[in-house]
């Protein structure tokens, strides 16, 4: 469209009617492709706000009046109500789960032989991490295939003591004694059983022991939970012993994150236990992961005077990894509903006020300054300045604000 530069003169025996005039109505326009511009007599506009200061002193409204053709570029919508959530927002980071993260130590001691699993790997419980060379399950694989032999040993005396016995050929005290040496080869060789199995080893494992006579002293440590591998510090051939940092493995539990948030002192008494959050994260724009509140912390930090806020974040497909950027909107309140117009029927005016254009007719729009809150699906809350079923323009609205200012400024 081309530029008209719309001239506004004024005389002072016409300023001084204006004045005098409350409900009058001074316009001044000009035929041609710009609307005409003008400032209505605050008496006919109940709820109108003034906008510039020369229109705030001599009580008048700013307004300006669209052709046809202008009008086909503004969009007018009803203004209405819309239910807007009681929220908090914060920035933080994502998190490994610290109440479900284990670190995975050898029982016994020995030197590494193998290892399974590698850093990011998803184990489940059981599964196989590393193995040792074990000096002590030699041991007990060892007494363990002395026990079997002493059993056997004593299973076969006393089977030839209770043949003799039966031809008077030895006294039942030496038949009594054979008995009692083999129950006790018998609880001897259970108990290197049992001592066996503490290592890890199956039914199955030990049976192959005490049937080959052959010593295993392959230590398996397995995964005590399903997960994760956070952290490696295993390597073949390394010495490790039980409790001596650091761990071999770390496994954390990532069924639930933690999400670490840290929100301005003043927000402090908004945030409760069990409160729902959603989390939003930059790796997957458009979805949304969904948590509650699990602690909220017990001081302020004295330099950013911000306090930690840490939520438990459902991960059933295993998406998040610790360290992730996020967004953290937290329910702090009941939804509450309110006046609401599109985003873009709100102006924010070089002054820094934001107004919105109210029309009656669809022709003539004013400018009214209104106060605005959350902002929700598209819409602007409405706090102050317009009223239920009134009509703004929405699409244009920036357009209307330009043509006021360069009505007024004569450019």
């Amino acid at each position: 469209m081309a530029t008209h530069k719309v001239t506004v003169t004024l005389c002072a025996a016409v300023a001084v009617s204006v004045l005098s005039f409350a409900a009058g109505v001074y316009s001044v326009g000009r035929i041609g492709g710009w609307p005409k511009l003008g400032f209505e007599g605050a008496s006919t506009q109940a709820n109108a706000q003034t906008a510039s200061p020369s229109a705030s002193r001599a009580g008048l409204v700013p307004s300006v009046d669209l052709n046809d053709k202008q009008l086909a570029s503004v969009k007018v919508e009803t203004v209405g109500e819309h239910l807007f959530p009681v929220e908090k927002v914060a920035v933080g980071s994502i998190d490994f789960n610290e109440d479900m993260t284990v670190q995975v130590f050898t029982p016994y001691q020995g030197k590494i032989i193998e290892l399974f699993a590698k850093v990011g790997d998803e184990v489940t419980k059981g599964q196989t991490l590393f193995t040792i060379d074990s000096p002590d399950l030699l041991t007990a694989d060892s007494a363990l295939i002395a026990a079997t032999g002493v059993l056997d040993l004593t299973s076969r005396s006393l089977a030839r003591l209770k043949t003799l016995y039966e031809t008077r050929a030895v006294s039942q005290r030496d038949l009594e004694q054979a008995i009692s040496d083999q129950q006790t080869a018998e609880g001897a060789l259970r108990a290197a059983r049992d001592a066996v199995r503490i290592f890890g080893k199956t039914d199955a494992e030990v049976n192959k022991i005490v049937t080959e006579r052959m010593a295993d002293p392959t230590l398996v440590v397995r995964s005590p939970i399903s997960g994760r591998v956070t952290t490696r510090n295993a390597a073949p051939g390394l010495f490790v012993q039980p409790g001596n940092g650091p761990a071999p493995y770390s496994v954390a539990d990532i069924s639930k994150m933690w999400m670490l948030a840290n929100v301005p002192e003043s927000d402090i008494s908004a945030f409760h236990l069990a409160q729902e959050v959603k989390v939003s994260l930059l790796a997957y724009p458009g979805k949304v992961f969904e948590g509650r509140t699990s602690t909220i912390g017990s001081m302020v930090d004295p330099n950013t005077h911000r306090m930690l806020v840490r939520s438990e974040v459902d991960d059933p497909n295993h998406e998040l990894r610790s360290g992730m950027f996020a967004t953290f909107v937290i329910r702090t309140g009941e939804p509450v509903r309110s006046l609401a117009v599109p985003l873009d029927g709100v102006v924010r005016e070089g002054d820094g006020t934001m107004t919105a254009w109210v029309t009656a007719d669809r022709r003539r729009f004013t400018r009214r300054t209104i106060q605005v809150g959350m902002q929700r699906d598209g819409l602007r809350q409405i706090l102050e300045g317009l009223q239920p079923g009134e009509l703004v323009a929405t699409d244009g609205a920036v357009f209307l604000s330009n043509m006021l200012v360069i009505g007024q400024t004569g450019g």
